[in-house]
């Protein structure tokens, strides 16, 4: 998904996010932005898992992994192996010649003994200090349907047809990896419209509709999930997905509705933004329209598919920065959340899950996963689980310190 080719931001991230104006929407009734404090100086922070640094963990037979989930886990690493052998790993750690005796062994590992499996094949790594932070997202459910009804008129848009996507990469080496995407008018590249924008028209015509939403607010957190599922009036279900984003930032607005006392410390959650928004409906667009990104979306016939290619699983994916974690590796998280504690896989990735020990717990669909996800926000500890041998040949190259 990217997240649920989720490129959008996890749910719990948007108290995380920078904030942004008002964009064009009437926006009098909304407090004043508050003068902001002098910034203090943060240094850069290190782009890969071998700058943050890499030390040797407990061993995997140390840890409290619980037996069953240790299957799970062990099928969603099976069905990532065909990626993990392609895909070249961006956080330096591991190579695919790493990962194929765990991948060999996965494909005829006897069920039900999934622990002895990860005893087997994986040392465990700390990637800098190791300190965890856990968000979650999920599939949410959402009243919708494909052709026009009653009740029914919030668009759901596909992939424009104007919208370009320029590779800064293929202009200048420094801009590797920065992609933008506008819209030509006159001859150049213009940014394409915003959130705003978009809901007054601005796409009209150039961007279909494969589908109608019965509630605002519930099709914007879609959005920020990436992926969903439409239940139809007469009760059918069709999932929707990722299709592309309209290239503008993504801004949390529970950050913004914080710093303008809207929220109090600790309503920034999923249900403490909804239950705001629509306890001020006059207010509502205003708020959701800080948030200038906008997904387009189009109809899936799979379950949600992760950034690994692969599907993502419920209480088993995580999402993770691919400079941190190699896609496909499990980690093992500890956090004051009982809930998220355990064996997990990285299938994913999103917006705003960057750096070391960056971790969205993937709860699947539902009420049970909307609403452990909406609350997720999770510290502790994490190491990732590498290849046996993988940190010692780290160290005989030179990239970490000999253990």
């Amino acid at each position: 998904m990217k997240r649920l080719a989720l490129a959008a931001a996890t749910v719990s991230s948007l108290a995380l996010a920078s904030c942004v104006g008002p964009q064009g929407r009437q926006a009098q009734n909304l407090p004043p932005t508050p003068p902001k404090p002098p910034q203090p100086y943060i240094p850069a922070s290190a782009k890969t898992a071998i700058l943050a640094g890499v030390a040797r963990g407990p061993a995997v037979a140390a840890l409290a992994i619980d037996p069953a989930k240790a299957d799970t886990v062990l099928a969603a690493f099976r069905s990532s192996c065909a990626a993990l052998l392609k895909r070249t790993d961006g956080s330096g750690l591991t190579t695919a010649a790493d990962w194929q005796p765990a991948c060999t062994a996965a494909a005829s590992w006897p069920q039900g003994q999934g622990l002895s499996f990860f005893q087997r094949y994986f040392e465990t790594a700390r990637i800098g200090a190791g300190q965890l932070y856990a968000t979650g997202y999920y599939e949410p459910q959402i009243q919708g349907s494909t052709t026009p009804q009653l009740g029914y008129d919030v668009p759901i848009y596909g992939l424009p047809d104007d919208m370009v996507s320029a590779d800064l990469g293929q202009f200048a080496p420094d801009l590797k990896g920065r992609t933008i995407r506008g819209r030509v008018q006159n001859g150049k590249l213009v940014p394409y419209p915003d959130r705003t924008q978009i809901q007054g028209g601005a796409i009209r015509g150039h961007a279909p509709v494969i589908g109608y939403a019965a509630d605002k607010i519930a099709f914007f957190f879609l959005q920020i999930q990436g992926s969903g599922q439409l239940r139809q009036p007469d009760g059918s279900v069709v999932r929707i997905g990722y299709a592309g984003q309209n290239g503008q930032p993504y801004t949390g607005i529970g950050k913004w509705m914080l710093a303008r006392g809207m929220l109090q410390p600790g309503q920034a959650s999923m249900q403490g933004i909804v239950g705001w928004l629509r306890a001020h409906p006059d207010q509502a667009d205003a708020v959701m329209d800080q948030n200038r990104s906008y997904v387009f979306f189009k109809y899936l016939s799979t379950p949600p598919i992760g950034a690994l290619g692969v599907p993502v699983t419920g209480r088993v994916s995580v999402a993770a920065d691919p400079a941190f974690t190699p896609l496909g590796a499990p980690v093992w998280l500890a956090p004051d959340r009982a809930e998220a504690a355990g064996l997990w896989v990285a299938q994913d990735t999103g917006g705003a899950i960057k750096g070391a020990n960056r971790f969205d717990t993937f709860w699947g669909a539902g009420a049970d996963a909307e609403r452990i996800a909406g609350g997720m926000s999770a510290h502790g500890s994490a190491y990732v689980l590498l290849p046996v041998g993988t940190i010692a040949r780290l160290g005989h190259a030179g990239q970490i310190p000999q253990a």
